[in-house]
This record gives structure tokens, sequence and C-alpha cells, in this order.
């Protein structure tokens, strides 16, 4: 549809600009906002007045500038190009911005989120005279060493293929497949095509989920895991980690593709994701993680509802990539600055407010989030998965706050960063007491199968302890810890054991950055065949102190880093040394 005015300018709230003069608009179309064509989506049509938010900063807008038409709903590009690339909010590429208007961005730039010049090498995977129809797939694009793109016929068109190219390198827009529709009309279809970002993507059937997310992180692989297709929330107030735990998880996590969205958070947070991505190396191929990661921007200094767009931005292109048969995890960091986005809209838009000035539908708008999330059957036969990890900034590290309140509705996976943890430099900062997973018994299988059949006993085992020591320092807080029974302080030393040995986890060491769930599950065992020796001592009269003294404790603790991560053979030497222990101070009280 050609672009033309449809009204002009009546009055200016912050992003939220109101328009006279026409009743031609339709609801979440996409409109060109003043002189500048500055972006912007109609959310209200009133009988005389469109209300439309702008995506850009409105400072030097006027009544009676014009808006114009595009004729279609808020969309993004989906082709080649996607992988390592970085955007903003609305999917334009920052690269490119950068060199049109330096150091920031300017108002009222109008590129394509796609590189239209760039040619790629293009494989045909269909002749004339098939048939296709929504999520077939007509060509294939390396589009990164990683990365096999499928070109997919977008969901809504069915025909049959009339004409192909040859295999050769074209650019987005250059036709490749011609085809007749059932309809009878000829269409030419490219390298990309265009998908609104309120609209979920089609898929056949949802699939049960029966599979984890391995991250490489010992407190939520084996605690608190989460599946692929899941969803998970990491809520925690200033400083506890949220940020770091997610870059752990975009850096180390077993998804195919990852894409990184910075939703209102400090520049200096998405500055360090920009410049440590890039260098970072895949763990599993070598290559750099760029290679299977997108990142979009959109800092806390940009127009307020640039935040709202960008978390749908991300959701789009991970549901597309999941089309293609791909396992796609989604960091959005942070939903508290996205639920602040809608309630900063709200109140220019003068909406009866709820809860501490939230809107009333912020529960439904999460909901629409976070159930894109899903392991599907896509219509081209494949499977794929997005999983959603969202990270809340409740104030104060207020758990009791809507926004956190309302993620924990649709969400399965509760990963609760603690002050306390995160102060005494105990990372990742998530607490074993009032964190959750409800996956549990849907990947139990997976573990029994895939690591050892053991698995899920011997955590519920090291959950048991650490609730026990919760109790215990109850009592120690008030009457010290000398006055325990000798099997009461076996248990805080050996919970103290599992708290510094394995749930506290170094980033920035070569082999606890990441650790396989197989030397997850031989630390476990360690630990607790430790429990259990110790335990024998106690019951023979043999004082804690004693066993304290031998340092065999403080020696488990440092399993994480002397046995290596695929050294799963000197596993058997740290029995050997528990038993050594367990002997010596047998014979030295003669039992």
């Amino acid at each position: 549809m050609e672009a033309e005015a449809k009204g002009t300018i009546y009055g200016i709230n912050g992003p939220v600009v109101k328009v006279k003069g026409s009743k031609d608009f339709r609801m979440l179309e996409m409109v060109m906002v003043g002189k500048e064509k500055l972006i912007g989506e109609v959310i209200a049509i009133h009988d005389d007045m469109t209300i439309i938010q702008v995506y850009e900063v409105t400072t030097g807008l006027f009544p009676g500038e014009p808006v114009i038409s595009t004729g279609k709903p808020l969309s993004v590009q989906l082709g080649p190009g996607i992988i390592g690339n970085i955007f903003d909010g609305i999917e334009r590429p920052l690269h490119y911005i950068e060199k049109k208007s330096g150091a920031f961005i300017s108002r009222g730039l109008e590129m394509e989120a796609l590189d239209p010049r760039k040619k790629w090498d293009t494989h045909i995977t269909v002749k004339a005279g098939d048939a296709i129809s929504g999520g077939s797939i007509i060509a294939e694009v390396q589009e990164t060493p990683l990365i096999l793109h499928r070109i997919m016929v977008p969901p809504t068109i069915k025909g049959k293929i009339i004409e192909t190219v040859t295999d050769g390198s074209y650019s987005i827009h250059q036709p490749v497949v011609k085809i007749r529709e059932d309809s009878g009309a000829i269409r030419e279809l490219t390298l990309i095509q265009e998908w609104p970002i309120r609209t979920p993507r089609a898929y056949l059937k949802r699939i049960g989920i029966d599979r984890p997310l391995v991250t490489g992180q010992r407190v939520i692989d084996t605690l608190f895991p989460i599946a692929k297709g899941g969803t998970a929330a990491i809520p925690g107030g200033f400083g506890t980690g949220k940020t770091m735990t997610q870059h752990q998880l975009a850096k180390w996590s077993d998804a195919d593709i990852v894409v990184y969205i910075g939703c209102g958070e400090r520049g200096n947070e998405m500055t360090e994701v920009l410049e440590d991505f890039p260098k970072l190396v895949d763990p599993k191929s070598g290559r750099p993680l760029m290679d299977r990661t997108v990142l979009i921007a959109n800092t806390s200094n940009m127009p307020v509802a640039a935040r709202e767009a960008s978390i749908y931005t991300g959701i789009t292109l991970a549901e597309y990539y999941r089309d293609m048969g791909y396992h796609v995890a989604i960091m959005a960091d942070s939903t508290s600055r996205w639920a602040e986005a809608l309630r900063e809209i709200s109140g220019r838009l003068e909406e009866m407010p709820a809860e501490e000035g939230f809107p009333a539908y912020l529960p439904s708008r999460l909901s629409e989030f976070y159930e894109r999330a899903g392991y599907v059957q896509n219509l081209n036969g494949t499977e794929g998965s997005v999983t959603i990890i969202g990270a809340v900034s409740p104030q104060g590290g207020d758990f009791s706050e809507p926004v956190t309140q309302n993620t924990k509705r649709f969400i399965r996976c509760f990963w609760a960063l603690d002050r306390q943890l995160a102060y005494s430099r105990h990372y990742p900062a998530i607490h074993w007491l009032t964190s959750y997973s409800e996956y549990i018994d849907l990947l139990k299988d997976w573990y029994e199968k895939n690591v050892d059949g053991k698995f899920f006993e011997l955590r519920t085992e090291i959950m048991r302890l650490l609730q026990e020591e919760s109790k215990l320092m109850e009592i120690v807080k008030l009457i010290g810890g000398d006055i325990l029974p000798d099997e009461q302080k076996l248990i805080l030393d050996i919970s103290r054991v599992i708290r510094l040995g394995f749930l506290q986890q170094n980033a920035y060491h070569a082999s606890d950055t990441y650790v396989p769930v197989t030397k997850q599950f031989k630390m476990m065992e360690a630990i607790l065949y430790l429990y259990s020796k110790a335990k024998e001592l106690i019951a023979q009269n043999i004082p804690m102190s004693v066993l304290r003294n031998t340092g065999i404790f403080e020696e488990i603790i440092k399993i994480k880093y002397t046995v290596g991560n695929e050294e799963f053979e000197k596993f058997e030497e740290v029995k050997k040394k528990i038993d050594e222990f367990y002997h010596r101070l047998r014979e030295r009280y003669k039992y």
C-alpha cells in the first residue's frame, strides 16, 4: 500500500501522540509520525481521535504535523543476516545506524534491518512442480559457520512451484522461487519475509517437555533445572547478579541460538555484553559465540516505548529460528523495565492504575509473552523450542511487588537471587530455600537415562541437608554452635561443603565456569560419600573437632578446581582419600 497522510498531530504527551483528522487508521498499524517520520504504532482508536505510541524521542514535534500510514502492522524482517547482528528494540541494525548518525541514534532514520546489498550463497532445495505450504523449506543459506539458515515459505502461503533459480549468490530481495498459489495468483518468494511482532508464529502442535536446557551451572542443572521450551524468572535486587547469571546462561547453555534482549538495562551493562560476546568462544564448536547469538540493545536512556517493542521483537526472531528446527534461548534483561514502560504509557493514556501504578492488564501482557515459549513440532515437520529466561528487578529486592508476583503465575522455574549470598561473594546467588523448579518430575527420566539412575536420589539428600542446616542455624544464632551434638555439627559442616564446594561457582575459572552434568553428579556423590563415612565415625563417638582437623572437608570443597571437567576417573582417587581418612581415624581410636 502506498504511504499517505491520514491525519495530523493534535496533542503530544511524551511517547503518546493524539492524532485527529482521519478515521482510516487500523489497530496496531505502523505509522510515520511528523516531518521526521518517527516510527509509531496505533494503540487506540476513538470516534474523533487516534492514539499512537512513538518509539523514538518526540522532543520537537508540534501539533499540525502529518501522520503517515504504512498500511501494515509493526513487523520485523526475517531472513539471513540476523545472527551475529546487534539491533535496537524495533530491529534497526546499530552498526549501520552508527555509520549513518555517529555514536548517537538520530531520529527518523529509515533503514532496512537486513543488508539489502549483501549476497548470500544459496542452495535451492525444491524444484518446479513441488507442492509447498507454510513452513516448507525452499532454500538453504549458510548464515554463519554454526547456523544453516533455512528459507521457509511464509505460514499463510500455499501453492505449487512453477519456477526456481539455480544455486548461486543472491541478495535478500532477489526472487528465488516463483509459485502459483491455490487461489491462482502468481507470487515470487525471496530470501526474506516479514512478520508482525505481536502475532505468535504458527506451528503444528506442542510437544511434551522432557529434556533439560543444560547450562553447566550446578545450582541450576542439579537443584532447579529448566526444560527446553520452558520458562524461568531470575528475580533479585540491585547487585545480586541477575545480568551476570544471564550472561553465564547465554554463554554456556546448550541452546543452538541465543537471543539476548537488553530491555531498559543500564548502558554500561549492555556495553559489557556488546564488548564481551564478540570475544567469547563457543565451547562446543570453538567458533566465536556471536556466530549463534542475536543481541537486542535497548538501554534505559532510549525511548521508553521502544522497551515494550523490544521484548516482542526478540521473541519473534526466536520463533523464526525455532521454525527451522533450532532450540533457541531468550534472555530478557529485564522484564521489570518493560513493565515500567507499560506503566508510563498507561499513565500518559490516563488509564485507571492497578497495584503500584502498573496497568490492570500487566498480568495478561506477561502471559502473552511467556506463553510464546514451548517445545513444538513445526509446520515443516522439524522440532524446535523457545526457552524464555526473564530477569526481574524488584525494587529493594522485594519479591512481593506486582511484576515478580505476576511473573510467578506464568513461569515454572524460579531462581531467586539473595542479597546476603551476593554480598558474601557467593555466586550464582540463587538461594536454595526460596527457589523452585516445576520441571523436576518431567526431567527425571532424562537425568536417570543420560547421567545416572541415582541422580535425583542424591539431589533430594542434598536439599534435605541444606534445609536441616537452615533450621540448625536458627539455633546457632540464639545459643551458639558449641551446644549442638556432633551429629548436628556434622550436618552444618557437610552443608558448608555443599554450599562452598558445589553451589558456589567461579565464572572466571577455566574448569569451574561450565561443569558437565556428569561431573555435577560425581561431585554430589563424593560429598555424600564423605557425609556417610563421617556419620559412621560420629556414631563411634569420634569428636567432630577431630574430623575437622584432618582437612578432608576443605579438600572436598576444592574438587571443583582439582578435578577437571572430563577427569571422571579422578573421583575414584577422591573416594580413596575419604576411605583413608575413615580408616586412619578408626585405627587411631581403635574401632
